[in-house]
């Protein structure tokens, strides 16, 4: 959580899928806390430690649709190197995003994975600011 209070996630229900929603005080910190509520999905993430690293671009002419490509990268990284993140650091320029995150290699017995993400979804699909200085981005991710 940031220092003002005004980053933070949580998680809502949508059929037999999840709605994962960050907040923050820029779009940036709302995909950083959307992406931290994502990871939270497959696990506690007082369980992963940020022992490596993976670089992460995306490029989509709207916040909206940024934010659901931002999460579809973090989901292949996850599936490719085998790796879950606790920490993030985004960077939005105009239509473009740059990311760092953080994690380590999944460990089935240290992690307990709970579930596979296989996608974030467009439903419910909102990235804007709530109210001044309050960004929210959400979506629902496929599980």
């Amino acid at each position: 959580m940031e220092k003002d209070g005004r980053a933070r996630w949580e998680h809502f229900r949508h059929g037999a899928d999840i709605g994962v929603r960050g907040w923050g005080p820029s779009p940036e910190a709302a995909f950083e806390q959307a992406a931290l509520a994502m990871t939270a999905v497959v696990t506690d993430l007082r369980s992963v430690r940020p022992t490596g690293t993976a670089a992460i671009r995306c490029e989509a002419p709207s916040l909206d649709l940024l934010f659901y490509d931002w999460l579809n990268a973090l989901i292949l990284e996850m599936a490719t190197r085998g790796m879950l993140f606790c920490r993030f650091e985004v960077k939005i320029r105009g239509a473009q995003l740059k990311a760092t995150a953080h994690g380590e290699p999944v460990s089935r017995e240290h992690h307990q994975p709970a579930v596979e993400i296989k996608g974030a979804t467009m439903t419910e699909l909102f990235v804007g600011e709530t109210e001044p200085g309050i960004w929210q981005a959400q979506c629902v991710v496929d599980v």
